[in-house]
């Protein structure tokens, strides 16, 4: 072996499944031969080989859409230039609905599968009996057929990519495990093996249920966990034949399809059961796993009663083999957030063969431009928290996240395990206020107050759910009173030193050489244009920065940062988030409720808009900031966690006499979509500009030094033409709801579809945000030429269009 073995690669791929062997196959089509591929033991004998090869294209967002399609397209035609057979059947799909709910959610996703040229049609359960003879279709309400859709045999595919890869100049190398990963000055520089080093540039973890393990070579988090996932095959049945289309059943967590004049029926039950917690076997090559039939009994003979033939026919094939799952069900790519050249592709929750190729290809592209060519911000590693990667956590969260795929989406749903990870100090205040709380990043947050009598807990539909009218109510009180949100999720980053000011304009749109005490809303680009971040910015001193961001952006953001610091500069990082607490007070009584508690002039004189003070509240002092995300005027108070406790209370005993109220955030987002604020990874993200996103006025554009991305955009600029613009929307018919991810059409004809909504309670109607896009130009006078509708399961509602916000245009409530 250790002959075999190079010194050297430019690339080395830890992993030799369908991800592995895909990455491998697309580097050498962009000319990067010098890869190799290293298989602890043999190719796909990890969790690859079992896999069911279902090709299903429409997933939940537009990036992941796009890496199923491609994926189809390049098994396709790989048997053709590798000699490869693949085993492709284009069968088709159908997926069922058994109730009126399940229909809704598949006609909205259909109507969002016309946004990325997917092809579905909706089809009657006498057709799916028409296409499934077999099958019992007696309480199908509703189906949706995906005749585009596939399999392939995951071997064949794997061993047709590896083929592919090697005849471009890779090297692949079995029964070679990687014992280490080498690194120096934060960034990798080789592996070591069992049979000696290979020093590289760049290296891949694409170790499937072993990633975790190879992360932890590396330093860097990878959260994921086995689970235990199951499949049967029956004995021949006649009348089955390999054209059957994959039969989807969420309804009763099952898919079936033919396998050799058989039928396969695999399962994603709704309650799990994780494997491989003391670790994996160090033998485990092509193996299955003891099954727990009993426990899975309940949902096998549930799922064989859509083909009632199933229950009089013999079963050929028990199967339980790994699979590895992510705490939110979403895979995990990209470059590691502390470890430069570390990239991780795994964690693909049984939908590594359906997405492969597309990982593969945008994988590629990654690694050699330092970028992803999709806004792939669903699936990037940086996304993932260092706390996740805890074994308990892990357990819990796969329970439930391994079936998720096969439950009903709801709007606002919330996760059920694993919960509780991170509670502020007022949590039990909060939550004897009434709080429904939900979570993000592991923080418990409250999302909406139940009122006295009630119980605080979701009852989920796609009309109005239970909590409509409590957010109708905090929604009026913060425009016409005063509410406080709990936001100590916020994540709070102080930057240090004597360079922080120029670490920090070099990544900032805006200029950040301010005064004392200015807080700067701004953005933080990537090379191309496209926006990283959005965080607002306080100058605390001349050597001390504030920056605060959304808790789900805490590693993307802090590394972002880190990863742009020279290695010369003296700027430090400190994440403080967990020391303080914060409190934001918005709406037109908040200047006489704080003035009732502070000596501070809270007038607008005495504390501006975008300025920060210290301030004191009883025996404690805080930095108070004067912003706004609700379109109110307002304060963000950050207290230290010590003083946190008596502040509030102070807060809420003063509040009878202003008519405080205790609000959520899904109020927050209520008030800030009718403002037309914007929000990162729902409307704006690293493939939006500045200029489409209607951001161009946080462009400091003569700045000293510029700042990353600032030529990109300048270019835009300067033609002065764009393809898209982000607008808001007020639907005319103040009944339906929208959410996100449905259609815009202009014209009659389909444009794009909306990227964040809410029911508007001052605007009387739903409101979304949405990109109008066109090839030529997106014009004021093109926008405001077209008709607008947007669909919601298969109607279309009137919609105006508006380039400035609907509510309060001249920010006249803000700057009062």
């Amino acid at each position: 072996m250790t002959d075999r073995l190079p010194t050297s690669a430019q690339v080395v791929i830890i992993g030799g499944g369908v991800i592995g062997c895909s990455i491998a196959y697309h580097l050498t089509k962009l000319g990067i031969r010098d890869v190799v591929l290293l298989e602890r033991k043999q190719l796909t004998s990890g969790t690859t080989w079992h896999a069911a090869g279902l090709l299903t294209t429409l997933r939940d967002t537009e990036a992941q859409t796009k890496l199923a399609k491609y994926t189809q397209d390049l098994y396709r035609g790989l048997e053709a230039e590798t000699g490869q057979a693949t085993g492709i059947i284009n069968c088709g799909s159908i997926q069922l609905a058994m109730t009126a709910d399940k229909a809704l959610e598949m006609r909205r996703g259909c109507a969002l599968a016309r946004c990325f040229d997917v092809e579905s049609h909706e089809i009657s359960p006498a057709d799916v009996q028409a296409l499934w003879p077999l099958a019992d279709v007696s309480n199908v309400q509703a189906a949706f057929h995906f005749p585009h859709d596939g399999r392939v045999n995951p071997a064949d595919v794997t061993q047709a990519l590896a083929k592919g890869a090697r005849l471009g100049g890779a090297r692949i190398i079995e029964n070679t495990k990687v014992t280490a990963i080498h690194r120096e000055d934060g960034r990798v520089i080789g592996v070591g093996t069992e049979h000696g080093d290979i020093r590289a540039e760049t290296v891949v973890n694409c170790a499937g249920m072993w990633a975790r393990e190879v992360g932890k070579l590396a330093g860097v988090n990878v959260p994921l966990q086995a689970a235990e996932h199951y499949y049967l095959i029956s004995e021949a049945i006649e009348g089955v034949h390999q054209r059957l289309p994959i039969l989807r059943d969420p309804g009763n967590s099952a898919y079936l399809r033919e396998e050799a004049g058989k039928i396969m029926v695999g399962f994603f039950e709704p309650v799990a059961k994780p494997w491989g917690m003391a670790g994996i076997p160090e033998g485990f090559c092509f193996n299955d796993i003891q099954a727990d039939w009993d426990r899975m009994l309940p949902v096998v003979e549930k799922a064989l009663l859509r083909v009632p033939k199933l229950l009089d026919t013999g079963i050929k094939l028990f199967f339980c083999g790994p699979e590895s799952f992510t705490p939110d069900h979403n895979y995990l790519m990209g470059e590691a957030p502390n470890f430069k050249n570390f990239f991780v592709a795994a964690g693909f929750n049984s939908l590594g063969i359906l997405s492969g190729g597309g990982a593969g290809m945008v994988m590629a592209h990654w690694i050699e431009n330092g970028r992803a060519p999709l806004d792939l911000w669903s699936v990037d590693i940086r996304r993932a928290h260092a706390w996740q990667d805890n074994d308990r956590y892990l357990h819990d969260r796969i329970i439930e996240s391994l079936g998720i795929g096969y439950q009903d989406h709801w709007p606002y749903r919330q996760w059920t395990t694993a919960r509780g990870v991170k509670k502020s100090i007022l949590h039990d205040r909060l939550a004897a206020a009434g709080a429904c709380f939900g979570e993000s990043a592991g923080w418990e947050r409250p999302n909406w107050y139940a009122r006295k009598g009630e119980v605080a807990e979701y009852r989920y539909a796609w009309g109005r759910q239970n909590w409509f009218a409590n957010n109708a109510v905090e929604h009026r009180a913060v425009r016409e009173a005063v509410g406080v949100f709990e936001q100590t999720s916020f994540s709070k980053l102080l930057v240090q030193g004597r360079d922080a000011e120029r670490v920090l304009n070099h990544l900032a749109t805006s200029n950040l050489s301010v005064p004392i005490g200015k807080v700067t809303y701004t953005q933080f680009l990537n090379q191309a244009g496209g926006i990283e971040a959005d965080v607002t910015v306080t100058r605390l001193a001349e050597d001390q920065y504030w920056v605060v961001t959304a808790a789900f952006t805490h590693t993307h953001v802090e590394a972002h940062i880190r990863n742009h610091i020279p290695r010369e500069a003296f700027c430090v990082v400190t994440d403080v988030s967990g020391a303080y607490s914060m409190l934001n007070v918005q709406g037109p009584n908040s200047r006489a409720l704080l003035q009732d508690l502070s000596a501070t002039d809270f007038s607008h004189a005495g504390f501006p808009f975008g300025t920060a003070r210290e301030i004191q509240i009883g025996y404690q002092s805080l930095l108070a900031l004067r912003l706004t995300y609700t379109g109110e005027l307002g304060w963000e108070l950050y207290i230290p966690t010590a003083f946190t406790l008596p502040v509030y209370d102070a807060l809420v005993e003063a509040g009878g006499r202003f008519d405080l109220a205790h609000c959520g955030y899904h109020t927050l987002n209520s008030l800030r979509i009718e403002k037309a604020y914007r929000e990162w990874a729902h409307d704006i993200g690293p493939h939006d500009s500045p200029l489409e996103a209607g951001l161009g006025f946080t462009c400091a554009w003569d700045k000293p030094g510029g700042f990353i991305g600032r030529d990109a955009v300048l270019v835009a600029r300067e033609q002065g033409r764009l393809k898209r613009r982000l607008v808001q929307f007020v639907l005319e018919d103040p009944a339906p709801l929208l959410y996100h991810n449905e259609p815009i059409y202009r014209d009659g004809e389909l444009n794009s579809y909306t990227t964040s909504a809410m029911y508007g309670h001052t605007l009387g109607a739903a409101v979304a945000m949405g990109y109008v896009t066109n090839p030529d130009d997106v014009t004021d006078e093109f926008i405001a030429s077209g008709h607008y509708e947007i669909e919601i399961g298969h109607r279309r509602y009137s919609a105006r269009c508006l380039l400035k916000p609907a509510y309060d245009p001249s920010n006249s409530r803000i700057r009062c």
